[in-house]
């Protein structure tokens, strides 16, 4: 079978699989107006309202992701018992998902990002949120949701943004029903839970997040302390592989026999990153539920997180696109050779 043949089958394998992404969802709100003059009352434009529009936020976007690349995802989170809780579940809905996994709590807002945007330019966002941890009913709420939706998972998503959804005892307990149930876990952790994911299956920090979370500090061309740092966290972790993203010098891998792998960013002309690492969460997990080599996973969550990077504004990836990319891709035509699917 072809390489091209191999990753189109590949391809087609993704639409079998059942998504569970758990963690902080937002709406991503924007507001375009026109600005020609100051206003009289304070040093600041006078904004007039053009068009509003509410987008799909944090864990959400990585279910658009997920979606868009073929697979159903099952969307799990608190948010609050408001208008904009309401707003959220229309989107979910409105773009086919399930809002089975979706807890309103009238104890916390729905998280909302507000975007201001003048000539092509932000002035001014305006954040709606608390970062306070789930009471006890939202815990049990959310567990519980958790627990329905994992008999269907082929593959969970931790998406942490550090707003409360997932704490120390909240993410112990998913894991260990996870582990349980012989689900396969992939973590996109923030800073205040870091440490948190003992004994996951793939942990994916950024470099940033690595430094921070492990309270450690080297030069970006030292190799030698960041692979010590990506030691160190396995070690301490249990983890069984780690993918770390670096932004324009690509990934790096480390699978649980200690094996390393480094793979070059691919030439592109970059308009955004904002949402890269929600695409790369995406496409690592499929690729885990579906057991490709370590390698392979890094290479296509490569090429995934790079091409959404063209694009202006946080976007799912381009299924047909990226199919199209991987079947040329010689680190793929390399790791896949000999593999069914």
């Amino acid at each position: 079978m072809s390489i091209q043949q191999t990753v189109a089958t590949l391809f087609e394998r993704f639409r079998r699989l059942h998504v569970l992404v758990v963690g902080d969802v937002m709406i991503d709100a924007y507001l375009w107006g026109k600005s020609s003059r100051l206003s009289p009352e304070a040093p600041v434009p006078i904004v007039n309202r053009l068009k509003v529009e509410q987008r799909l936020g944090g864990a959400a976007n990585v279910a658009l992701n997920v979606q868009s690349l073929g697979a159903t995802p099952m969307l799990c989170s608190v948010v609050g018992d408001d208008l904009e809780g309401a707003a959220l579940v229309r989107l979910l809905l409105e773009q086919g998902q399930t809002e089975e996994g979706i807890v309103l709590s009238p104890e916390r807002p729905t998280t909302v990002k507000q975007r201001i945007i003048s000539g092509g330019q932000q002035l001014l966002r305006i954040d709606s949120e608390v970062e306070t941890d789930l009471t006890e009913f939202e815990r049990r709420a959310l567990v519980q949701r958790f627990s329905q939706l994992l008999e269907k998972a082929d593959v969970v998503i931790f998406e942490d943004y550090d707003k409360g959804v997932l704490s120390t005892p909240v993410i112990q307990e998913l894991l260990q029903l996870t582990k349980k149930k012989g689900v396969p876990t992939v973590v996109d952790p923030k800073k205040k839970n870091f440490l948190s994911y003992v004994g996951s299956t793939l942990f994916k920090p950024n470099l940033k997040e690595l430094k921070e979370g492990l309270k450690v500090d080297f030069a970006e061309a030292n190799l030698e302390a960041f692979e010590e740092a990506v030691q160190q966290l396995q070690a301490q972790m249990q983890v069984e592989n780690v993918l770390v993203t670096l932004s324009e010098r690509g990934v790096y891998c480390q699978s649980k026999n200690g094996e390393k792998t480094y793979l070059d960013a691919h030439i592109r002309a970059i308009s955004d990153v904002s949402g890269a690492g929600d695409t790369v969460v995406s496409i690592a997990a499929l690729s885990l539920a579906l057991g490709l080599p370590l390698p392979a996973l890094a290479e296509l969550a490569n090429l995934g997180g790079g091409l959404v990077c063209e694009h202006v504004g946080v976007v799912p990836v381009d299924r047909n696109q990226l199919l199209e990319e991987a079947q040329k891709s010689q680190v793929l035509q390399r790791e896949l050779a000999g593999l069914v699917f």
